[in-house]
Parts: structure tokens; sequence; C-alpha cells
């Protein structure tokens, strides 16, 4: 039994943090590893199921108060203002993943129901729509591989998902087409653009 309190795990995360990037053991790579930290620990401790808390684009977003901060905790001591820093930072994460994973998951329904009104051709194309949530640009021979149907299935029911709107097609070729389902690739790819 220990009298010490124990640190609330969002707390310990901002900690680690600041201490590996302190230490900056390796030639490359610390930063991302540091960031990596925050989530196995947050994964490790049960605060989050999956590594879905991308802290990355925070950190990248304010950069220069990132650093500063770093800065101050190791030259002064500072650590609340970091901490502070730290906890915006994850809020903010958490609940633009969640109003992504809110869009996403409306946006799956809306138009696995449009799907469903195409009658006979709904289940290969629903089959193909599956493989796309998983893989967001698709090939005709590769997705027929994944999916376990034939190729001209797969092209008729990349033909169906394009006349929905669902996707695109993204070569304007006839032979070795890529398919895109843009907008579920797009709310994936909210705040990756580089600033």
């Amino acid at each position: 039994m220990t009298d010490r309190p124990e640190i609330p795990v969002l707390i310990k995360a901002g900690l680690v943090h600041v201490q590996f990037e302190t230490i900056h053991p390796f030639l490359d790579g610390n930063g991302r590893l540091g960031r990596l930290l925050i989530t196995l620990l947050l994964c490790a401790e049960g605060t989050i199921r999956e590594p879905i808390l991308y802290l990355s684009l925070y950190l990248k977003k304010n950069r220069s108060a990132y650093y500063e901060l770093l800065d101050r905790v190791r030259e002064k001591g500072e650590w609340e203002i970091w901490l502070e820093f730290f906890l915006t930072g994850i809020k903010e994460t958490a609940e633009q993943a969640s109003d992504a994973a809110r869009r996403i998951a409306a946006l799956l329904e809306g138009d696995k129901k449009k799907i469903e009104s195409l009658g006979r051709a709904a289940d290969s194309t629903l089959r193909v729509f599956q493989y796309l949530q998983r893989s967001p640009i698709g090939a005709i021979p590769l997705t027929a591989r994944k999916v376990g149907i034939s190729a001209p299935t797969v092209a008729k029911s990349f033909e169906h998902l394009m006349r929905l709107g669902i996707v695109r097609e993204t070569t304007g070729r006839e032979r070795h087409r890529l398919f895109v389902y843009q907008r579920y690739r797009a709310i994936l790819s909210e705040g990756t653009e580089p600033l």
C-alpha cells in the first residue's frame, strides 16, 4: 500500500510526454514516438479502447506554443501551464474525433440506404461498399479478390455506386480505373492537410 495519491491518467500522459521529449533518446523519430506514447498510455490504462486519439494534429497546429511550453517546463519547471495546454489539446482532439465518428456513421447509414434501394444488385454492391469502408480507394481486380466476387460484378457495383453519387472514378480511363469514396475519405483526412 502506498500513501502517494494516484495521478490521473491524462496528467500522467502529459508528464510522460514532456519527460520523453526532454530525454530525447533517439537520433530520429523522438517526436512521433513521444506522441505515440500518449496514445499507448491511454490504451494501457483503459482510458480508450482503440488508439484513435490523434494529438499530433493539435500539436502541429500549435507548434510554436508547444515548443515554447516544453522549454518552459525544462528551464523553469512550469508544469501547470504545460498541463493546461496538453489537456486542452486532449479535449479538442477528442471532440473532433467524436464529431467525425458521428458524421461518418451518418454518411455510412445514408449511403447504405441508397444502396438497399437497388433491389437485386444491392447484395453485391453492399459488399463492395463495405470493402470501401476499409479501403476508400478501390480498383476492380483488387476489390474482386478482397470481396470474393467476380470482377464484372464488382465493375457493375462500382457503376451503381457512381450512379448513386457514393463513389467517383478518378482516372478517366476505360481500363485500370480507380474509384474513391470521396466524402468518407474527406472526413477521415480532416486536419491532415499541411499548414
